[in-house]
C-alpha cells in the first residue's frame, strides 16, 4: 500500500525539541505538496506545516509559526519537521500527507492522502 512512514516522535519536556521524519515507500514526493498534521483524541486533524505547490515558501499554523520548520529532501524522498520550544499543547500523533493539487489549505486535511500510522509526540510541562 502506498503511504508515508512517520518517525522521530517521543516524550520531551516543555521547551524541548524533536525532529520528525516522513518517508514515502512507493512514490516520488517531488511533484507533490506535502504537509504535516497532528491529531489528539477527540479532536479533528489539524494542519501544522505545508510545503510545495504554487507557494514559494512553507506555510505554518499560527500556533507553531516561529517554532516549527518543515523541509523536504527530494533525493531521499523524505519530509522533515523540526520542532523547537515544544509546548504541552503540541502533544498529539503527527502524520504527513500528500496533496496532488496546485495549492492547498492546511485546514483542508481531507484533500491530503497517503497517511501513515503517525508518530506520537508527548510534551510534559
Amino acid at each position: 500500500q502506498f503511504q508515508f512512514e512517520e518517525s522521530g516522535g517521543g516524550s520531551v519536556q516543555s521547551g524541548g525539541s524533536l525532529t520528525l521524519s516522513c518517508s514515502a515507500n512507493a512514490f516520488n514526493i517531488e511533484p507533490y505538496i506535502v504537509a504535516w498534521f497532528r491529531q489528539s483524541p477527540g479532536k479533528e486533524r489539524e494542519g501544522v506545516a505545508g510545503l510545495g505547490g504554487i507557494y514559494p515558501a512553507p506555510t505554518y499554523a499560527a500556533s507553531v509559526e516561529g517554532r516549527f520548520t518543515i523541509s523536504r529532501d527530494n533525493a531521499k524522498n523524505v519530509v522533515y519537521l523540526v520542532m523547537n520550544d515544544l509546548k504541552p499543547e503540541d502533544t498529539g500523533t503527527y502524520y504527513c500527507g500528500r496533496n496532488n493539487r496546485p495549492s492547498y489549505e492546511l485546514s483542508h486535511f481531507w484533500e491530503f492522502d497517503y497517511w501513515g500510522q503517525g508518530t506520537q509526540v508527548t510534551v510534559s510541562s
